[in-house]
C-alpha cells in the first residue's frame, strides 16, 4: 500500500524578477509541489522599449528551468484592461490619482490568477510580495490576518490591503520573514539568471515610461490656467488629469520665482489643489505650505480584511506607500467609508490614493481617499 502523502501544490506567480524567483525556491525547500505561472497582462505596445514582457518571460522560464519546476504562461490582458486599466483611466479623468497596483492585486493577482491556479489543482498561490499571513482563532472560527513584511524598507502590505478572507486563506508570501539583501544573496548563491536584475517600477504590468505621454494616448488634453494661492496666473497646465497633489517637477513654471527665503533662495512650487469645475490648477510655494497639510481625511470604497469594521480608536495609517505609519484616530467607520484624524497634519493627501489602516503590524484594510 502506498502511504506517500501528496505534497500540497502551490502555484506561484513568476514575473521574471528576483523576488518571485527566490520565493519559488523557498517553497520548494519547504516541501511544496511548486508550479510557476507567468502572467501577461498588457498588449497595447508589447514591442515598445517600455514593455519588457518578452524578456520577463525568458527570465521566468530560465529560472523555472534552473529550479526544476514547470511553468505556464497565461494571458489576463482582457481582464486587466476591463477591471484595472478602465478604472485607472476613470479616476484620472475625474481629477484623482489612482494606485493601479492596489487594484491589480485585488482583481488580477488574487482573483483571475487565483481562479486559474485552482484549475491547475493548486492548494495555495504565492507571490513575491514582502508581507505575511497569520491565522488566528476568533470565537471558534479561523481568521486570517495580513501582516507587514519584516523588512521595513520593502513591506508591501499597503498594496495588499484590499484582499479578503477567502483570498488570504489561499495566499503564501515566502519573503515576508526575510530582507531584500538576503533575497539577492540567495539568488546569487543559486546562480539564478536574474540574480542582478533590477527591480521593476512604474505602473503595474505596464512598466516604466514617460507618464504624461502615456496618459495622453488615452485621455484628452484640456489646457487651463495655473494660479497661485493668491490668484495670480503664472502659467498654463495641459489638463488636470496629468498632475497630482504635491507634484513639484514638470509644471512648466520653472522661470517663475516662488516666495523668497531669508537667504535669497526661492521655494519650489507644488501642486496644491485642482479646481475641476473651473479647470484651474493651483500651486503654492514651499513644501510646508498650509494648503499641502491636512489634519484629517475621508475615504470611501472601504475594504476591511477581517470582513468587519474595526473598532473606533487609535491606529497607524499610511496615505502613500513607503511613508512611516502616521498616528491617527479612526473617528467613524462602516463598510463603505471612514474618517481619520491625525496627530500631525499629513502632507499632500491625494484623492484617489489609498488610506491604509494598521494596528501595529496588522494591516486592517483601507479605502480610497476623496
Amino acid at each position: 500500500m502506498n502511504t506517500t502523502l501528496k505534497k500540497p501544490r502551490v502555484v506561484i506567480g513568476l514575473s521574471g524578477g528576483v523576488d518571485s524567483s527566490v520565493s519559488a525556491w523557498l517553497l520548494k525547500e519547504q516541501g511544496y509541489d511548486v508550479v510557476g505561472l507567468f502572467m501577461k497582462n498588457w498588449e497595447d505596445d508589447d514591442d515598445s522599449e517600455y514593455c519588457s514582457t518578452r524578456q520577463d518571460w525568458i527570465d521566468a522560464a530560465s529560472v523555472a528551468d534552473v529550479l526544476g519546476i514547470d511553468i505556464e504562461a497565461v494571458n489576463f490582458s482582457a481582464e486587466y484592461k476591463d477591471r484595472v486599466f478602465a478604472e485607472f483611466l476613470r479616476e484620472y479623468s475625474a481629477g484623482r490619482t489612482p494606485n493601479p497596483d492596489v487594484l491589480c492585486n485585488a482583481e488580477i493577482k488574487f482573483k483571475a490568477f487565483l481562479d486559474h491556479a485552482m484549475t491547475l489543482g493548486a492548494d495555495f498561490i504565492a507571490t513575491g510580495h514582502y508581507a505575511r499571513v497569520r491565522s488566528i482563532e476568533v470565537n471558534g472560527n479561523t481568521e486570517y490576518q495580513l501582516l507587514k513584511g519584516l523588512d521595513p524598507l520593502k513591506d508591501q502590505s499597503y498594496f495588499l490591503h484590499r484582499l479578503n478572507q477567502a483570498q488570504l486563506s489561499k495566499a503564501i508570501f515566502p519573503l515576508g520573514e526575510i530582507c531584500k539583501t538576503e533575497v539577492r544573496k540567495i539568488a546569487q548563491q543559486l546562480k539564478l539568471p536574474n540574480a542582478t536584475k533590477k527591480d521593476s517600477t512604474g505602473i503595474c504590468f505596464i512598466g516604466e515610461r514617460p507618464f504624461r505621454e502615456f496618459l495622453n494616448r488615452y485621455l484628452p488634453t484640456k489646457p487651463g490656467p495655473i494660479l497661485t494661492d493668491e490668484g495670480k496666473e503664472i502659467g498654463q497646465h495641459t489638463g488636470l488629469a496629468f498632475y497630482t497633489l504635491g507634484q513639484r517637477k514638470g509644471l512648466g513654471i520653472g522661470g517663475v520665482k516662488g516666495y523668497q527665503a531669508d537667504d535669497g533662495t526661492a521655494d519650489a512650487w507644488y501642486v496644491a489643489h485642482k479646481d475641476l469645475k473651473n479647470n484651474v490648477l493651483y500651486v503654492v510655494s514651499g513644501h510646508d505650505h498650509p494648503w499641502l497639510l491636512k489634519p484629517e481625511l475621508e475615504a470611501e470604497d472601504a475594504s476591511w480584511i477581517a470582513g468587519y469594521t474595526p473598532a473606533l480608536g487609535n491606529y497607524g495609517a499610511k496615505t502613500r506607500y513607503r511613508q512611516q505609519d502616521a498616528q491617527c484616530q479612526l473617528v467613524s467607520a462602516d463598510d463603505k467609508k471612514f474618517t481619520l484624524a491625525f496627530e500631525q497634519a499629513q502632507w499632500a493627501v491625494t484623492p484617489g490614493q489609498s488610506a491604509v489602516l494598521y494596528d501595529g503590524d496588522i494591516c486592517l484594510g483601507g479605502g480610497i481617499i476623496y
